[in-house]
């Protein structure tokens, strides 16, 4: 059956000027580029209207990193993708252009185990989007979906972003020396790795997703105006007591 073009929604397309200057505002003292990056992959959703968005960076060794993702199953599926080293996000970094699979099942030829595990987790459809300035590319902004694609417009947009946020964080450092910047991406790709710890912790101990305790992670860390590393690592050692944001009943977002 032919896949009906996904078009942005109504609100979608007026929220998308204060997006694009929500996303060029990386020059404040206390930017935050995981915070920045997890935005990226909502506010892509929100606009584009897709089924969830991944973002893949380089770290120091030029090596892709997973340094963010909407949802669960977008962040097992683009950690999937690096180990086994085969996708079309990979596909985008690697060749600095954009690779759309409309029907990933048909494209199963091209990337076979990524095909299947796409499948099992919701998804029939990949646009991936390199984040690229001139000759250097940082890494790639991917957008998942389930049964339809996105129109040239959408297309077009997602690349604004993926464009946008790329010179955002290229520039937020510009004035500083290259290894600083190289560090501060660094520490965002090394951060997840407390992030999803923190995660682990709430999911185990209130019984809840791990898209809920990422929720509840980020609700704190914004009312008490901390950074979300900041209160991942309170999590870890046990010093912060998140127990009053969780939910009532548990169960998925």
């Amino acid at each position: 059956m032919p896949r009906e073009p996904l078009e942005a929604t109504t609100t979608g397309e007026q929220r998308l000027a204060p997006v694009f200057v929500e996303l060029a505002d990386t020059s404040l003292a206390d930017f935050d580029v995981t915070e920045f990056l997890h935005t990226l992959t909502l506010r892509c959703v929100e606009v584009l209207a897709v089924d969830a968005a991944g973002i893949l960076l380089t770290d120091q060794t030029d090596r892709l990193r997973l340094a963010a993702a909407s949802t669960e199953r977008a962040r097992q599926l683009e950690l999937f993708q690096l180990r086994i080293e085969q996708g079309p996000c990979l596909d985008a970094f690697a060749t600095g252009q954009s690779v759309l699979s409309a029907d990933l099942a048909a494209d199963a030829d091209r990337w076979p185990d990524f095909a299947v595990a796409a499948a099992e987790l919701g998804f029939t459809t990949v646009l991936a989007l390199p984040m690229r300035r001139r000759d250097t590319t940082i890494g790639a902004l991917n957008l998942f979906t389930a049964g339809r694609t996105l129109d040239e417009t959408g297309q077009a947009t997602g690349q604004a972003m993926a464009d946008i946020a790329t010179i955002g964080i290229l520039s937020a450092r510009a004035a500083a020396r290259r290894d600083l910047l190289t560090g501060q991406l660094q520490t965002a790709l090394d951060t997840r790795v407390l992030i999803e710890q923190a995660k682990g912790v709430l999911a185990e101990r209130h019984q809840i997703a791990m898209e809920q305790a990422f929720t509840v992670l980020r609700s704190r860390a914004r009312s008490t105006n901390t950074k979300l590393t900041e209160v991942a690592a309170g999590v870890v050692t046990g010093l912060i007591d998140l127990s009053g944001l969780v939910p009532s009943e548990p169960g998925d977002t």
